[in-house]
């Protein structure tokens, strides 16, 4: 399997952070609310987040993005992403019906983009592939879309 580009890395860890940050903050508020109400000493609610959070924040996203990997053959992409789950995920070309290349703001501060299938079907027809650089997704775009075309004639 094909590893994810290097600045997916800082996309996931940056993801992780946001989130991260946004439990430090409820978990502030919660305090606040808790010891004005409660003679408690500082840091009750904070220490106990900051240690809950340094796996999901500092280890985690270097296993996440470890985990993903892709291949593409003459009839298919498969993708494999999942720590605890493993997931892989067999795209068959001749089910897509339409292909896109999206890149958001972080990600284009580290030169990824994501490569977006769009199948037939309900259930599980948008699969995304994250961390290409710009040219690999591309590259990949025109050829799964060069077998669109060929399919349909």
């Amino acid at each position: 399997m094909i590893p994810l580009e290097r600045g997916q890395l800082w996309v996931i860890r940056i993801h992780a952070l946001a989130v991260g940050a946004l439990a430090l903050a409820a978990g502030l508020l919660g305090e606040a609310i808790v010891r004005d109400n409660v003679d408690l000493p500082p840091g009750i609610v904070t220490i106990p987040l900051l240690v809950l959070l340094l796996y999901p924040v500092l280890v985690a996203p270097g296993r996440r993005y470890r985990a993903w990997g892709y291949a593409m053959d003459a009839d298919e992409l498969r993708i494999a992403r999942g720590v605890w789950t493993r997931i892989e995920t067999i795209v068959p070309l001749a089910r897509v019906q339409h292909v896109d290349v999206s890149q958001g703001p972080i990600e284009r501060t580290f030169g990824v983009c994501r490569l977006v299938l769009h199948t037939a079907g309900t259930m599980h027809s948008r699969v995304v592939l994250p961390g290409l650089a710009r040219a690999t997704a591309e590259a990949l775009r025109d050829e799964v879309r060069g077998r669109i075309v060929q399919d349909a004639l």
